[in-house]
């Protein structure tokens, strides 16, 4: 598919593509397909008021006498709590953006088996500072972030076109945002060949606003190219754009109820059939290399 992202607001905007239903078929013909999957949907109750829940009812008259005195003496452990609002950021279904996409073929060379996945946190300042208690931290400068053993760099953008800052905490990388802000995900391929991005928010696959898995289709970037993904995706014209809010605002909970995976954002890159992938195999047999394994040189076959 090709998305057209908005400049305003960024540094760069272009003509991206995405995987079309061929990603997983070997067998599937190379022409375009139209895109089957349905796009993500807003969460239940999006602009429009939300109903009362069950336990903001507006109570039956009491009866009058001893009914009544009982009603009133109930103890208040019988009452049930409020919820605890859970610390730190999470994804909200943001404003429409324009985003055109269509689709492109791309034949992976393994459907289901990614040949690198990474991760890169966010949340607020305060949380960011719990995260950073329970390991030793490195502060980074705004910036993007390289994940999967080399093979992609992974930044979130803000709104005045500049990379959020942040830090990592042993083998994890974290960004640092603000409630309300609106954020873009950029992706670079720092590899020679052209590789499918499965992109998750919050457990979310970013096209279908539903939980993520590497069956799903993905965006395509060209060798040493780069992306820029603005929300979920509504139409092939547009998507909602991703704003930091709370937890209990995200759209994984509103529209999922479910918040574990919030604050985490995932990538699966896939290469294409003919093309051999830089894997973490091939980073670490490079960092072990022996620059003075012998003593002297001897013929070939030797």
């Amino acid at each position: 598919m090709t998305a057209s992202e908005p400049s305003a607001g960024f540094a760069s905007s272009g003509t991206y593509e995405l995987s079309d239903s061929a990603a997983s078929d070997p067998a599937a013909p190379a022409s375009p397909a139209p895109l089957d999957a349905s796009p993500a949907s807003p969460p239940s109750g999006f602009d429009q008021p939300a109903a009362p829940s069950a336990g903001f009812e507006q109570p039956a008259p009491p009866r009058p006498g001893r009914a009544e005195g009982a009603a009133r003496k109930a103890p208040s452990s019988q009452v049930a709590p409020e919820p605890i609002e859970r610390p730190g950021l999470g994804t909200e279904w943001g404003e429409t953006r324009v985003s055109r996409i269509s689709t492109a073929p791309f034949i992976r060379a393994q459907a289901e088996r990614p040949f690198a996945v990474a991760s890169l946190f966010y949340n607020d300042a305060e949380g960011a500072r719990a995260m950073a208690s329970a390991s030793g931290f490195r502060r980074t400068s705004p910036q993007t972030f390289t994940l999967a053993g080399g093979g992609v760099a992974v930044g979130l953008r803000g709104e005045d076109g500049g990379f959020l800052s942040g830090f990592v905490a042993g083998e994890t990388s974290h960004v640092i945002g603000e409630a309300g802000q609106r954020y873009s995900v950029v992706l670079r391929n720092l590899t020679p060949s052209r590789i499918e991005c499965v992109v998750s928010v919050d457990g979310l696959d970013v096209m279908d606003g539903q939980p993520a898995a590497f069956s799903k289709r993905g965006y395509l970037v060209d060798p040493h190219g780069e992306i820029e993904i603005d929300g979920f995706r509504q139409t092939m014209d547009t998507v909602a754009a991703f704003r930091f809010g709370s937890v209990r605002g995200s759209y994984a909970n509103q529209k999922h109820g479910d918040t574990r995976n919030v604050g985490v954002i995932g990538v699966a890159l896939f290469h294409e059939r003919g093309t051999a992938p830089w894997t973490l195999d091939d980073v670490r047999r490079r960092r072990e290399a022996n620059p003075f394994p012998g003593q002297f040189a001897t013929p070939p076959g030797l």
